[in-house]
């Protein structure tokens, strides 16, 4: 058999007896992510074999624990690239996986230290040849409901949800057990099916399952689209388990308005750590943070949006200040997007954990985000593309 061409090899002082004590896979269009977390750091090889597609990952360890021993049990049927995967001991002081492929793929893998409740883990990324397009995907889902608009809307206002956290980033995480990344993307998907009924709007989700995305990547996402607006989903944590509340948030171009604004734009940024992102130098959401002032109109209308979106929350629920606060948010930083960071509740308050975990008082919540997102685009309507700026249809979807 013939080898296909190296992708690469990463070496780290590591015993033979670093041991893999879990295993996940997180299946998803824009990419899936295979995680070995292990005691001690793994050292690896990956290469890729040609005819039919697969991806090779070495292993230096002398075991066969029964965290990888399971992995091929963990491949979804509906995986978009993963087809199967094999794991056994391939020759002294080697175990071998063999993920069979869907189709040809590019790879990128990479360690992360321990932090939070992680230790060592290996990182194992597998994109598309072409990148999962969000502009052409949103483009395909007007398309359906181009009978349905008014003849008097000049354009869709493009509304950029995300569910904040996901995959190895679970968020906050509350005294009953409930995971901020599991009702975040709940909250939000029910706020998609409402704006799409709206005859002005459409809906994008940054992430519409259970995987990590990066902070980066869910500002590009909205800037990708064009979008009008971004929302930014949470349900965050503080020390104190007595502190409640809704707040909405907006980028800061000076310091943090008070300390709680500061802690959660922390962990909030820190998420790309837990999460698992391949940095190289600076931090990215330190560069992303850094404003310009290209931004200030932008903050304004944030401000405004968040106003509009606060007001209507402190009809659901008590408001932990009465104003829009502001902080360095690294989602928050398209200077061209006005975005806002909406904590529907505090997980850490074991009354708001109850309520969060209810689909009627998410319903209420997603409604509440609704009203104020109408009232701001019904003071600031979505001007027209212009004929430098207009994006027209793919082929496939003129007729």
């Amino acid at each position: 058999m013939a080898l296909g061409y190296l992708v690469g090899a990463f070496f780290f002082a590591a015993p033979l007896e670093a041991q893999v004590v879990s295993t996940r896979i997180w299946p998803a269009k824009d990419y899936t992510r295979l995680t070995l977390e292990s005691k001690e750091k793994l050292e690896y090889t990956i290469f890729s074999l040609k005819d039919p597609e697969r991806l090779v990952l070495d292993l230096e360890t002398d075991e066969l624990p029964p965290a990888l021993a399971e992995l091929s049990t963990k491949v979804a049927a509906d995986d978009p690239y993963i087809e199967g995967l094999r794991v056994a001991r391939n020759r002294p002081g080697i175990v071998r996986l063999v993920l069979d492929l869907k189709a040809e793929v590019k790879p990128q893998s990479f360690t992360l230290s321990p932090i939070a409740d992680y230790g060592y883990r290996l990182v194992l990324d597998i994109h598309p040849l072409v990148a999962v397009d969000p502009l052409l995907a949103l483009l395909a889902e007007s398309e359906k409901r181009r009978p349905a608009l008014k003849p008097s809307v000049a354009r869709l206002a493009t509304i950029v949800i995300d569910p904040g956290h996901g995959g190895e980033d679970p968020g906050a995480i509350g005294r009953r057990g409930s995971r901020e990344k599991d009702i975040t993307l709940n909250i939000a998907k029910r706020l998609k099916k409402l704006i799409d009924e709206e005859p002005n709007m459409r809906a994008l989700l940054t992430r519409d399952g259970d995987y990590f995305l990066a902070l980066g990547a869910r500002v590009d996402k909205a800037r990708a689209v064009k979008a009008d607006l971004l929302v930014s989903i949470h349900a965050d944590a503080f020390k104190r388990p007595n502190v409640r509340g809704s707040s909405v948030f907006a980028l800061s171009d000076k310091r943090a308005t008070s300390e709680l604004a500061r802690a959660l734009a922390k962990d909030q940024n820190d998420s790309d750590l837990i999460g698992g992102v391949a940095l190289k130098g600076k931090d990215d959401h330190v560069k992303r943070t850094i404003i310009d002032l290209s931004q200030t109109a932008t903050i304004d209308h944030s401000l405004r949006l968040g106003s509009s979106v606060l007001k209507r929350l402190g009809t659901v629920n008590d408001l932990h200040k009465p104003h829009v606060e502001q902080a360095s948010f690294a989602v928050l930083t398209a200077h061209d997007v006005p975005s806002i960071l909406v904590e529907t509740a505090f997980i850490s308050n074991p009354q708001e954990e109850r309520r969060l975990n209810d689909t009627a008082y998410q319903d209420k919540l997603a409604r509440a985000v609704l009203e104020g997102i109408r009232e701001y685009v019904a003071k600031h309507p979505p001007r027209p593309l212009g004929p430098a700026t207009q994006v027209p249809l793919p082929v496939a979807l003129r007729n």
